[in-house]
């Protein structure tokens, strides 16, 4: 059985979930890049025999540079409203 919906049905759940799964995949996107960053700075490291330099940083400019970016998106998001 196929249920159809109209169009205004679509745009409402869109306009209802959307900022829900914007924010769902903000912190996915937090999260997958600082671990990704810090196990790179771990690599680097291990290699230069420098712990936890690297990994330290890394994990800190990718946490400022990810959460930075969605407060950048969230405040255009909210000019254009």
């Amino acid at each position: 059985m196929v249920v159809h919906t109209d169009r205004n049905e679509m745009n409402r759940l869109t306009r209802k979930y959307g900022t829900i799964f914007t924010m769902s995949v903000w912190s996915f996107v937090i999260v997958i890049a600082t671990l990704l960053f810090f196990f790179a700075g771990y690599w680097i490291d291990v290699r230069l025999d420098t712990k936890p330099t690297f990994m330290l940083g890394l994990f800190a400019l990718a946490l400022f540079m990810t959460v930075g970016r969605f407060y950048w998106e969230a405040w255009h998001k909210k000019n254009l409203h």
